[in-house]
């Protein structure tokens, strides 16, 4: 009975709502012109062992952020995939006369936190906190940079957590398809060696991690970038006592890549996997050369933003996958454009298609004036938001040290984006990825996948691998 005298209920108040005339919709709001992006003053200089600084008064909270680049890396490691990685895991674990604990209490103790982070081409010891702590920051750093302990008490755990790590990754089809991608790109190039074996991670002994470090690490290879707020003259202090007397140690590695031409494709077999994990990939223009924002804004338009087309497509269309996208990697000498998608098996091959199809499109037929306009604003804004705190700040600083553009490249980003054409989003599409020189990996049930990819017109002809990684 309730259930009857709530159901007319429910009636009595939907039928006036169901009668009222739906009002039409608003018109989009006009897209606004992003601002100007400038660096902020900053004062740059060298220490007479060669290490340079520079330090970027910014913001108004009364903090700072301490990040020290390193250009020691996996580019620097060899074959010894992860060695590099777990030597800056090593650095956390003691310095001068702290243990990990109390380098960690240390940093608590200034409002902050210590990180330390290694990529291919380096390793970032970064420290944030109050400011008024800013020349203790800039000590606690020194310490873990010049004088890490390596206890050997903490190896054998350190070396456990990078194996499980390692064993999670090996899971994961996303990874094994960005190993088999770099492997197949790269050769025999530090590159194309993202992990290592287990057994090669449980061979590393503690010997070799000091070696790394005594190898590749020291002040020419070095740079301390300081944000936020703080007494310069201070800080300037700090930074000699700290970082004044050390050794200048190697020049910076120039080992650039060559990247193997495609076409290629390239197979990895998961009987049964429920999806496919794709990885499409051409090399893409060098960083501040004529076709980088060019391709960058294009690369929004395409597959690189939640609105691009790609996105609508295949995710908000079609419903053949949850998080398609495509993004640019840039290293010293070296560039890729890399769309990837994990997409259900039995539309692995109309996925592509669709991909192919838009990526053809967009070669041929600029973008109209208004979706050409909301992708040049979309890429300038984006950039000026990534560069509205300290930490983000230092990292487009030391983005484009590590790249080794111009000074004044960051103030010409918003400039430079706005200005390319409707026309350019297809010049560069065209002249970046052509549709004969690929590389795609597949990662997934290949008896299923394997008719579906033979369909497709684009790949007629490609040479096929299928391997097992790592």
């Amino acid at each position: 009975m309730r259930r009857s005298i709530l159901l007319a209920g429910l009636a009595l108040i939907a039928a006036p709502l169901a009668a009222q005339t739906q009002p039409p919709a608003l018109p989009a709001p006009p897209i606004g012109a992003p601002k100007r992006f400038s660096v902020p003053a900053s004062e740059s200089y060298q220490l007479p062992n060669g290490m340079g600084v520079t330090l970027i008064p910014y913001g108004n909270a009364p903090k700072v952020t301490v990040v020290l680049q390193v250009y020691a890396g996996n580019l620097e490691e060899g074959r010894d995939t992860w060695l590099a990685d777990l030597t800056g895991d090593m650095l956390k674990e003691g310095a001068g006369a702290r243990d990990s604990a109390a380098l960690a209490t240390a940093a608590a103790g200034m409002g902050g936190n210590l990180g330390v982070r290694v990529s291919s081409t380096g390793t970032s010891i970064s420290m944030s906190g109050l400011s008024e702590f800013a020349p203790q920051a800039v000590a606690l750093v020194g310490d873990v940079a010049r004088r890490p302990a390596f206890p050997a008490s903490e190896f054998a755990r350190v070396k456990a957590n990078s194996a499980r790590s390692l064993a999670q990754m090996l899971a994961q089809p996303g990874m094994l398809a960005d190993y088999a991608l770099a492997r197949a790109t790269y050769g025999d190039h530090p590159y194309a060696r993202t992990m290592p074996t287990p057994a090669q991670l449980d061979g590393y002994t503690l010997d070799q991690v000091k070696r790394f470090y005594a190898t590749n690490f020291g002040a020419q290879r070095a740079r301390l970038y300081i944000a936020g707020r703080f007494d310069p003259a201070a800080v300037k202090a700090a930074v000699r006592q700290a970082f004044g007397d050390w050794q200048k140690g190697p020049a910076r590695l120039s080992l650039v890549p060559t990247a193997a031409p495609g076409p290629r494709m390239v197979l990895v077999d998961r009987p049964e996997a429920p999806q496919s994990t794709i990885r499409l990939s051409w090399p893409a223009p060098l960083a501040g050369s004529e076709g980088d924002i060019p391709m960058r804004v294009a690369n929004a338009l395409l597959g690189g933003s939640f609105s691009s087309r790609i996105t609508r497509n295949i995710r908000e269309d079609k419903g053949y996958t949850y998080s398609p996208g495509s993004g640019i990697s840039q290293r010293p000498g070296d560039a890729a454009w890399t769309f990837d998608a994990d997409v259900t098996t039995a539309v692995t091959g109309p996925s592509l298609k669709e991909v192919f199809q838009e990526i053809r499109t967009l070669q041929s037929t600029p973008p109209g004036d208004a979706e050409a306009a909301g992708m040049r604003s979309y890429n300038a804004g984006l950039f000026v938001l990534r560069s509205s705190d300290s930490a983000s700040l230092i990292g487009q600083l030391a983005t484009r040290d590590a790249l080794g553009l111009p000074a004044d490249w960051l103030d010409r980003y918003v400039p430079a984006t706005m200005a390319v054409t409707d026309a350019q989003f297809s010049s560069a599409i065209r002249d970046a990825l052509p549709l004969d020189k690929f590389t795609l990996v597949v990662v997934g049930d290949l008896a299923k996948v394997k008719p579906q990819l033979d369909a497709l017109p684009e790949l007629k002809g490609v040479p096929v691998q299928t391997v097992t990684v790592p």
